[in-house]
């Protein structure tokens, strides 16, 4: 296993959208398992592939307290069921920000699992919102999308002067 490398916002490369994953073998496999080290590592709760660098539409979620309820979501697709939740959520990719989010706080999901079988699923709370956080990321959208102009332009700029300040 291995911890990746995690991009951050401003990173164009946040904005591309994911391809879905044509089939389901040991590579596939390996990354996911890569991606939960990476995760659990950060430490964060979820991961998209876009993420990483590799643009397909793969996610890993673990929102348990212990780290030892980890899923694994190819091709991760979803329905809103439930309310309208605000939210304060953070991002792997935005370190250090938490801000409000308002996202559904009950979701049907439909997906492949690591063995490439179909699965589906309700999701609620926390589990909903990290899914439909994560599957953002597939379609080249951030947390920082729903946040006005300015909040968003303030934290591109912080950022921006650590990674400047990082490169030193």
């Amino acid at each position: 296993m291995a911890i990746l490398d995690i991009l951050e916002y401003p990173d164009p490369r946040l904005r591309t959208v994911a391809k879905p994953v044509e089939k389901v073998d040991d590579e596939i496999r390996k990354l996911a398992e890569d991606m939960l080290e990476t995760m659990y590592e950060a430490p964060g709760i979820g991961l998209a592939a876009s993420q990483i660098d590799r643009h397909i539409r793969l996610i890993v979620v673990d929102v348990s307290e212990d780290q030892n309820e980890p899923h694994v979501l190819i091709n991760p697709e979803y329905d809103v069921l439930g309310e309208v939740v605000e939210y304060q959520e953070g991002c792997l990719s935005v370190p250090g920000f938490y801000e409000k989010v308002d996202r559904s706080d009950r979701i049907h999901v439909r997906a492949l699992n690591k063995d490439g079988e179909a699965i589906e699923f309700e999701a609620t709370d926390l589990f909903a919102i990290c899914i439909q956080h994560e599957i953002d990321h597939l379609d080249g959208k951030l947390f920082v999308d729903y946040l006005s102009g300015l909040k968003r332009t303030r934290i591109k700029k912080k950022l921006e002067k650590q990674h400047k300040m990082a490169a030193r």
